[in-house]
């Protein structure tokens, strides 16, 4: 079964019609294919690689259109066990990105280096999810 690994123009729509001051963040959950799947079957470099290479191409292109936009990784964690939830439910990769708006988002999506970059991310993502929160001040309780 084919996961998660884009979004649709519907959501995409509906992301750029809740445009705000402030910063947008994005939980990222990713889950690799073991080996990546380019349509030849190889990278630019004419070779089988796995999908956390692939990710890996994906992170090192994309790195800069996000960092010239103002974007930032938050939070990156390492997967150790799933407490509530099924447990084949896991994330080989998982952090949050900040973005200064919902518009530095999207012309992230429009530049010709990171839609370069995404031939990479699909071909290494098996399955995925990219939640999209606001930014709240810090609290002490689990709800505030």
């Amino acid at each position: 079964m084919e996961g998660h690994t884009s979004f649709t123009r519907q959501t995409l729509d509906a992301f750029r019609a809740a445009d705000r001051p402030g910063p947008v963040h994005m939980l990222n959950l990713i889950r690799l294919r073991e080996w990546a799947v380019y349509e030849d079957g190889h990278d630019a470099a004419g070779r089988a690689v796995t999908g956390l290479e692939a990710y890996q191409a994906y992170g090192r292109l994309s790195a800069p259109v996000l960092a010239e936009l103002g974007g930032s990784i938050l939070w990156r964690g390492g997967f150790e066990l799933s407490l509530v939830g099924p447990p084949d439910a896991v994330w080989d990769i998982a952090f949050i990105a900040e973005y200064p708006s919902p518009t530095a988002f999207v012309a992230m999506l429009r530049d010709l280096r990171y839609r370069k970059a995404m031939v990479h991310r699909q071909a290494g993502v098996a399955d995925s999810r990219l939640i999209r929160y606001s930014a709240l001040p810090p609290g002490t309780g689990f709800a505030g």
